[in-house]
């Protein structure tokens, strides 16, 4: 039986961030993790393999492109192993800096093992008790799939496996139009494969702009086939061949593949944890906490991908750090989710922060500003011969950035200025004041901002002042 000032369920993003912080403080801390290595799903099957491959596969799709020009052939499948061996080298890489040995110099306890609570107090790990003061649950989350008749009798992927994989599949359906399905959906096609990806809501992206999704989609259906509205009725495996029987507007329809991936959400991982001991509650699947991460149990928090807030990384990390203060001296820090960005790292590359057209419009009416520039305006952009994106600034009438969107290439590096000044509360006319380097990428948003005052400089009372005076002084 060992004493700990804080234990942490969870060695991801989230954990560590948590562990890391309280140990450089100085509490006595206990990092407890499931899995043979630290790092989460992020690490092993989740941002940073998906990233790699998505890297990879944009260079096999250069490739292939410069090939017929030179009138060779490239098959990004006769090079696959090279691919997974580029995945594989990045999570070893990541690996080391967040390993076990980071920690034990820290002077935090690690434990590999399943964890469960035997009271509120009590957390066994293997054949370890541990007693601790105050937990953090950071378990992390898993992939879930829906009761579609079959699926139980053929096999499927999901991202915890896919990674796996030896060899590119000729063909595969992928289950699912979110982040996780598009972004390797567009690496196999970009590989050689032959992808249809199908979607059962009438939408995809449904947290994106409208006018984000209609150029994406417009992108993405060059590689490969884009189903939406579409009800899976049975899956099931003839002769190592996988069929799905599902119907669109009322008519039957069948797709076949060699393999398929469900891409279907994600649902907090809790099972093992035995949270009933704990007296922790949990709603609708997900730990139910305060907007300070606290739990039932004022002295037990969760966080990252077991509460439903937003399930990324970046925003598992700001919660660590607001419940390393909050667990160890009481505080009451939260994170702004309305300033949250976040990425889906298609190409091209879509980033989002705020408010959408549609919720800024129904959130205050009238009181809305649109600022929108083209990337064929930028030159950097044609420069580079990535005309296809755009940039949406929305701010209301007072010129306060309540909203931005970019569809764009790394379009998640050069927006986040954007994040920037809403975090600050800066209106949209200091982006426009502010001075970018030429050229550039960032100019994109320079644009939209400039947008702003052309509209206040030309729709005012000194403007018509100012044409009638040279007019008449000509």
């Amino acid at each position: 039986m060992k004493d700990y000032q804080l234990i942490v369920i969870g060695g991801g993003a989230a954990g560590m961030t948590v562990a890391a912080g309280a140990a450089n403080l100085g509490a006595k801390v206990a990092l407890v993790e499931k899995k043979k290595h630290l790092g989460g799903d992020c690490l092993h099957v989740g941002c940073i393999p998906s990233k790699a491959l998505i890297a990879a596969s944009k260079e096999a799709s250069s490739m292939m492109q410069a090939a017929r020009v030179l009138g060779t052939e490239f098959d990004g499948r006769d090079h696959y192993q090279s691919t997974k061996a580029r995945v594989d080298r990045a999570r070893e890489i990541i690996q080391e800096h967040d390993g076990t040995e980071r920690f034990t110099k820290l002077g935090v306890d690690v434990y590999i093992g399943e964890a469960s609570f035997q009271s509120p107090y009590e957390l066994k790990v293997g054949d370890d008790l541990l007693i601790g003061k105050k937990f953090v649950i950071a378990t992390g989350s898993q992939p879930t799939v829906p009761p579609i008749d079959g699926l139980d009798t053929v096999p499927y992927l999901t991202n915890e496996d896919v990674f796996h994989e030896e060899t590119l599949p000729e063909s595969i359906i992928v289950i699912g139009a979110g982040t996780i399905g598009l972004e390797l959906a567009q690496s196999f096609a970009r590989l050689g494969s032959q992808v249809t990806v199908l979607e059962a809501l009438d939408t995809f992206l449904p947290k994106e702009d409208e006018s984000v999704r209609t150029l994406l989609k417009s992108q993405l259906e060059m590689a490969m086939r884009l189903k939406i509205g579409v009800d899976v009725k049975h899956i099931s495996e003839v002769d190592g061949k996988i069929y799905v029987e599902a119907e669109i507007d009322g008519e039957t329809v069948h797709y076949e593949a060699d393999k398929l991936l469900m891409a279907t959400g994600r649902k907090p991982r809790l099972e093992a944890l035995r949270l009933d001991r704990a007296h922790v509650h949990v709603k609708d699947g997900y730990v139910d906490v305060s907007s300070t991460y606290r739990t039932s149990q004022p002295h037990i928090f969760a966080i990252g991908d077991t509460i439903n807030t937003l399930p990324f990384t970046h925003a598992a990390g700001e919660e660590g750090k607001a419940v390393v203060a909050n667990a160890l001296f009481g505080l009451w820090n939260k994170v702004d989710y309305k300033k949250m960005p976040w990425i889906t790292f298609t190409d091209p590359e879509v980033f989002h922060v705020g408010l959408t057209e549609a919720e800024a419009r129904e959130q205050y009416g009238e009181d809305v500003d649109i600022f929108e520039a083209k990337l064929f305006e930028v030159d950097r952009f044609v420069a580079d011969r990535q005309e296809t994106g755009f940039v949406k600034i929305i701010t209301r009438k007072n010129g306060k950035i309540i909203g931005g969107h970019a569809v764009g290439m790394t379009a998640g590096d050069w927006m986040q200025i954007v994040v920037y000044a809403m975090q600050r509360g800066d209106k949209i006319g200091k982006l426009s004041r502010m001075i970018y380097p030429y050229p550039s990428r960032s100019e994109a948003v320079k644009k939209a901002a400039d947008l702003y005052w052309r509209k206040r400089l030309f729709n005012s009372p000194l403007t018509d002042l100012a044409r009638k005076y040279f007019e008449w002084t000509r």
